[in-house]
This record gives structure tokens, sequence and C-alpha cells, in this order.
């Protein structure tokens, strides 16, 4: 079995797309093309084709390129079913458990509401490849635009329970941003002041955080740490209920 090959394509200001390959059968696919021409451009560069198109959710900025790729390509488009309603381009919905194969690499949809009441993730155990969009970020989470505190926490957990190895493919390169918010809500984290250094030479350097190792998001991101009691003790809710903190937790980000 050949692992995926991954690669990040920048698009608008700070998305990121994701060209995926499978290198046996030569299926390539594309996660939330956000727009059509730096796809195009990437697949014209290889001289390849594109089968599969997979949204995570529907906002504009993950779907912009599905209507031109689809035409161009006969792509198939995949996406929650909660959204058929607001991605006019889908050919096939998925739920939670429901599989999506890449080649000979086998994905499982995980729904995950929160950012968006349809959102999904696709989590392919094969490559430790995860993509989720807007739902969780390396060292953050997406704002709740349609879901509530409880979606969320729910949502990350599901995540979360996957293992370290895990890579996660995110939406957008927010990294340095959420860095800085971070450090105020675990000042004495040593591992989240390390990685936060080190993000910054990176965005110095012009280079991408992402893929982001889902053990050290564990370690470092406070989003997922609502239920770590140094997390509470930082934030002076020690032994409160993790859903509560981590709704304080975004709020403070929300006003950062």
């Amino acid at each position: 079995m050949s692992a995926l090959q991954i690669e990040l394509i920048p698009a608008l200001t700070d998305n990121y797309i994701y060209l995926v390959r499978e290198p046996a059968s030569g299926t390539t696919a594309i996660v939330d093309p956000a727009e059509a021409q730096p796809v195009i451009a990437a697949l014209e560069g290889r001289g390849w084709t594109l089968d599969l198109i997979l949204n995570t959710h529907h906002h504009g900025d993950h779907i912009g390129g599905n209507a031109e790729l689809k035409d161009r390509y006969g792509a198939t488009v995949i996406g929650p079913a909660a959204d058929a309603h607001r991605i006019g381009t889908l050919d096939r919905t998925v739920r939670e458990g429901d599989h999506v194969t890449i080649g000979d690499q086998d994905g499982v949809v995980f729904e995950v509401p929160g950012h968006t009441s349809g959102h999904i993730a696709f989590w392919f155990a094969g490559s430790d490849a995860l993509f989720c969009g807007d739902t969780l970020f390396a060292l953050g989470c997406g704002r709740l635009f349609e879901g509530t505190p409880q979606q969320m926490w729910a949502s990350l957990g599901k995540l979360r329970a996957l293992p370290d190895s895990a890579m996660i493919y995110c939406g957008h390169e927010y990294t340095e941003s959420n860095a800085r918010f971070a450090v105020t809500i675990e000042p004495d984290n040593t591992a989240l002041k390390d990685r936060a250094a080190a993000i910054a030479t990176q965005r110095r350097k012009g280079q991408p955080t992402i893929p982001a190792v889902l053990g050290l998001e564990k370690a470092t991101n406070p989003f997922l740490r609502a239920d770590d009691p140094a997390t509470q003790a930082a934030i002076g809710m020690a032994g409160r209920e993790p859903v509560a903190v981590f709704a304080e937790i975004r709020g403070r980000k929300d006003r950062f």
C-alpha cells in the first residue's frame, strides 16, 4: 500500500489547498479548493488530471474552486451531507463513519460541528493524514460561527483521540498568531514556549507550519487542553467542567 503524497498549495491570503495523490494508482484529489487557478497550475505543471474534490465545509474559501475544477476535469465532488443545500456542486454526500478512498488509501469521515454545523474531517489512517478544515488548527481551533462550545469540544475530542503521529492538514496558516495567543493562556508551558519560538523562525523564513503533529498539539494547543489541570489552573478555572474551560479560552481568543 502506497502512502498518500500530499502537497500544500497556498491560496488567497492564508488558505491551504491540499493536492493529494495515491502514487500506485495515480488517483489524485484536491481538498478544500479555495480557488481554481492555483490548483490548475499545480496539476498542469505535473501533467496530472483530477479525480476527486473533497470539501470539509461550505465556506466560500473552501469550495470556491469546485465548479471550475469539476467542469475542467470531471472530478467527483464529495462533501458533508448536512451541507448539501449549501454546496451545489456536490456529487456524493458523506456522514459520520462513511469511507472515502483515494486509490488504495481508505479515509473515514468524522462529523465535527462547531465552526459550522455541517463540518466534517477526513482521516486517512494508512497515511497518518487528517484533513480537518477549520475545526482544528495548529495551536488553535475554528471560530464558532454556527456551533456551540459543547459541539466543538466534542468534535475536538474526536480528533484528539487519533494517534499522536497524526499529521494535521488544516485550512489556514494561522499558527504564528495562534502561538501568540496560546502563550497568554499557558505562559509556563515550556513545550509551548519552545514551539512558539520555532514557529516564529519558520515564518520569518517564509516556511509553512503545516502539517502539524497531533502529539505536539496535545502538549501545546490550549483548545485541546481544557481538561488538563495545568491549563485549568493557569486561567483560574481549576476543577471546572472542561467545556466551560474551553468556552472561556475560545472567548478569550475571539477578543484577542
